[in-house]
């Protein structure tokens, strides 16, 4: 939905050459310290994909050392303290190192949107600086994360095997995931269940089903218009490798728009009963469809995203037909 306070952050383009080594410098700390918390939580399942992170958050090590001892040649040992939620353009990370399971998957995208994020970041940060040392080391570090990016597909190559390479390792399914399917997937848990409550309630206050068709289109729509502008606003790509803002704009507002519409087009038949029976059932079915994208695409285990999206789209229609029937 749309923004309802300020946005603090700082341009990326405004910021200076020592707010740009602080920033790459924190930025290279949180990264290792991710990939060492991955290989802690696969060394007893994965021993082999352990040891490959355990080497890039030594590479990462390293990159903090070479951006810090220029730092300090340069600017002294005062560090900004400015970090990537500091500034527009970058978009916080799911804590997925922090759930129960860890899934070989889900550290394979991760580690691929992290570095391809770290790739473009260098680039941008290398044509903004005039300091010819500094613009130097970030175009050196930006050929490293690219290497690293590449090492998503080698990540416990053996057990995948060729197939699962394939099928999975190429960069175009994972510019897929972020381009259309993430921000899709948003729009479509936002529509779906945000116009629960408006559809339903109206359906049950007015009894009548062309008064509620009406009611669902216009809260249809309004999400889509909200969500999409939502999302080409949030991140123009430069720097997280998503991709054009107008594409994920358009793939969060059409699929937010088509989660509302679903319950909403049952209404255009003239039985209320007959009517709500099919937007009932139509309800289970995005419900279903929503947790299955997030199995197949996002690897949530599909019995975890069910609970997650039966209950919170539960509460919601429960509220509805409470305010319809007040």
């Amino acid at each position: 939905m749309l923004r309802l306070w300020p946005d603090n952050r700082r341009d990326f383009a405004s910021l200076s050459e020592r707010e740009i080594l602080s920033l790459a410098i924190a930025a290279e700390e949180e990264d290792g310290r991710i990939y060492s918390e991955f290989a802690a939580r696969l060394d007893q399942t994965y021993p082999g994909s352990a040891a490959l992170f355990e080497g890039m958050a030594a590479e990462e090590d390293e990159h903090r050392r070479r951006l810090l001892d220029l730092y300090v040649a340069r600017f002294g040992k005062r560090l900004v303290p400015i970090r990537r939620e500091h500034v527009r353009g970058f978009l916080a990370r799911k804590p997925i190192w922090l759930q129960k399971t860890l899934t070989l998957e889900q550290a394979r995208q991760q580690v691929w949107e992290m570095e391809e994020g770290a790739y473009r970041f260098y680039l941008e940060a290398a044509q903004q600086v005039t300091d010819a040392g500094i613009r130097k080391l970030l175009g050196d570090l930006a050929a490293a994360e690219k290497g690293h990016a590449r090492r998503a597909d080698q990540i416990d190559e053996k057990v995948l095997g060729e197939e699962g390479r394939e099928s999975e390792g190429h960069e175009q399914h994972r510019q897929f995931l972020l381009t259309y399917v993430q921000p899709g997937l948003a729009g479509l848990m936002d529509g779906s269940v945000s116009t629960l409550a408006p559809v339903f309630a109206a359906a049950f206050a007015t009894g009548d089903t062309h008064q509620t068709f009406l009611v669902g289109l216009a809260a249809a729509v309004g999400a889509g218009i909200s969500m999409g502008f939502t999302e080409a606003a949030s991140d123009d790509g430069k720097l997280t490798g998503r991709g054009s803002p107008i594409k994920r704009g358009l793939a969060a507002g059409v699929m937010t728009a088509i989660g509302g519409l679903g319950h909403a087009l049952p209404y255009l038949i003239a039985d209320f009963f007959t009517a709500t029976a099919v937007a009932v059932a139509v309800v289970l079915l995005e419900l279903w469809a929503i947790a299955y994208i997030q199995q197949r695409y996002m690897h949530t285990p599909f019995w975890r995203a069910v609970l997650q999206v039966v209950l919170g789209g539960s509460l919601v229609f429960a509220a509805g037909i409470l305010i319809g029937h007040a």
